[in-house]
C-alpha cells in the first residue's frame, strides 16, 4: 500500500462520496490480495456454512491504492 495516500474524495461535510467510491467488499479483497490470499477462494466456517469474507457479490481489488 502507498503510505500517506488518500483515495477518493468526500463532500465538504465528509458525509457523501464525491469521487472514487470503494465498497467494503472491495477493501477486503484488496487487503486479502496484499496478504497473498485469493479472495475468490478464501472461505471460513460460520454457523455451519462456508462464507466468503467478500460476500456473495463480485469483489474487485482496488489497484489505485497499491504501490
Amino acid at each position: 500500500m502507498k503510505p500517506g495516500f488518500e483515495f477518493g474524495a468526500t463532500d465538504d461535510f465528509g458525509y457523501n462520496i464525491a469521487k472514487d467510491p470503494v465498497h467494503l467488499r472491495d477493501l477486503h479483497a484488496t487487503i486479502l490480495h496484499c496478504l497473498g490470499i485469493d479472495h475468490e477462494r478464501f472461505t471460513f466456517k460460520f454457523r455451519g456454512l462456508n462464507v466468503k469474507l467478500t460476500g456473495v457479490e463480485e469483489a474487485h481489488v482496488v489497484k489505485g491504492v497499491l504501490a
